[in-house]
Protein backbone atom coordinates (compact mmCIF):
# COMPACT_ATOMS: atom_id res chain seq x y z
CA UNK A 1 0.00 0.00 0.00
CA UNK A 2 1.41 3.36 -1.04
CA UNK A 3 0.51 6.34 1.08
CA UNK A 4 0.77 9.90 -0.08
CA UNK A 5 2.88 11.91 2.32
CA UNK A 6 2.11 15.61 2.48
CA UNK A 7 4.27 18.46 3.69
CA UNK A 8 2.51 18.55 7.08
CA UNK A 9 3.33 14.87 7.66
CA UNK A 10 6.98 15.44 6.74
CA UNK A 11 7.27 18.45 9.06
CA UNK A 12 5.55 16.67 11.95
CA UNK A 13 7.54 13.44 11.60
CA UNK A 14 10.77 15.43 11.53
CA UNK A 15 10.20 17.54 14.65
CA UNK A 16 8.18 15.09 16.75
CA UNK A 17 10.09 12.00 15.63
CA UNK A 18 6.71 10.25 15.20
CA UNK A 19 4.13 10.47 12.44
CA UNK A 20 0.86 12.33 12.95
CA UNK A 21 -0.91 8.95 13.00
CA UNK A 22 1.43 7.58 15.68
CA UNK A 23 1.21 10.80 17.70
CA UNK A 24 -2.59 10.40 17.74
CA UNK A 25 -2.14 6.80 18.95
CA UNK A 26 0.17 7.97 21.75
CA UNK A 27 -2.57 10.36 22.89
CA UNK A 28 -5.25 7.67 22.57
CA UNK A 29 -7.14 9.55 19.86
CA UNK A 30 -9.30 8.01 17.17
CA UNK A 31 -10.91 10.62 14.92
CA UNK A 32 -10.28 13.71 17.03
CA UNK A 33 -8.06 16.57 15.90
CA UNK A 34 -4.54 16.10 17.27
CA UNK A 35 -3.94 19.82 17.79
CA UNK A 36 -6.92 20.04 20.13
CA UNK A 37 -5.15 17.59 22.44
CA UNK A 38 -1.57 18.90 22.27
CA UNK A 39 0.31 20.47 25.14
CA UNK A 40 1.55 24.05 24.92
CA UNK A 41 5.03 22.76 24.06
CA UNK A 42 3.75 20.44 21.33
CA UNK A 43 1.82 23.33 19.78
CA UNK A 44 4.81 25.67 19.99
CA UNK A 45 7.18 23.18 18.34
CA UNK A 46 4.59 22.51 15.63
CA UNK A 47 4.32 26.25 15.00
CA UNK A 48 8.12 26.66 14.95
CA UNK A 49 8.49 23.80 12.47
CA UNK A 50 5.77 25.21 10.21
CA UNK A 51 7.12 28.78 10.35
CA UNK A 52 10.67 27.61 9.66
CA UNK A 53 9.49 25.46 6.75
CA UNK A 54 7.47 28.27 5.22
CA UNK A 55 10.31 30.77 5.45
CA UNK A 56 12.85 28.30 4.02
CA UNK A 57 10.47 27.37 1.18
CA UNK A 58 9.84 31.05 0.40
CA UNK A 59 13.56 31.86 0.37
CA UNK A 60 14.17 28.94 -2.00
CA UNK A 61 11.07 29.72 -4.08
CA UNK A 62 9.89 26.11 -3.64
CA UNK A 63 6.73 25.17 -5.55
CA UNK A 64 4.82 21.90 -5.34
CA UNK A 65 5.25 18.91 -3.07
CA UNK A 66 8.57 17.72 -4.48
CA UNK A 67 10.21 21.14 -4.13
CA UNK A 68 8.80 21.48 -0.59
CA UNK A 69 10.08 18.17 0.78
CA UNK A 70 13.57 19.49 1.57
CA UNK A 71 12.37 22.73 3.23
CA UNK A 72 9.86 20.63 5.23
CA UNK A 73 12.62 18.40 6.57
CA UNK A 74 14.90 21.36 7.29
CA UNK A 75 12.14 23.35 8.99
CA UNK A 76 11.14 20.32 11.05
CA UNK A 77 14.76 19.79 12.07
CA UNK A 78 14.97 23.32 13.46
CA UNK A 79 12.07 22.52 15.79
CA UNK A 80 13.47 19.04 16.53
CA UNK A 81 16.80 20.50 17.62
CA UNK A 82 15.00 22.95 19.93
CA UNK A 83 12.78 20.14 21.28
CA UNK A 84 15.79 17.93 22.02
CA UNK A 85 17.52 20.81 23.83
CA UNK A 86 14.42 21.42 25.97
CA UNK A 87 14.07 17.71 26.76
CA UNK A 88 17.73 17.54 27.74
CA UNK A 89 17.39 20.53 30.04
CA UNK A 90 14.10 19.49 31.67
CA UNK A 91 14.33 15.71 31.63
CA UNK A 92 10.77 15.60 30.23
CA UNK A 93 9.59 14.36 26.85
CA UNK A 94 7.65 16.92 24.80
CA UNK A 95 5.63 14.33 22.87
CA UNK A 96 3.68 12.38 25.46
CA UNK A 97 0.35 10.69 26.13
CA UNK A 98 -1.14 13.53 28.17
CA UNK A 99 -4.33 14.90 26.69
CA UNK A 100 -4.83 18.64 26.94
CA UNK A 101 -8.30 18.98 25.46
CA UNK A 102 -10.34 21.69 27.14
CA UNK A 103 -14.03 22.23 26.68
Amino acid sequence: MVTKINRTDIIHSEWAEVSVKDHKKIKGLKSQNLRDHMSEAELIFTALAELSTRQIAESEKAAGLEDNKIPAKRGGKIAKDAKLALEENTGKKVVNSENYFTT
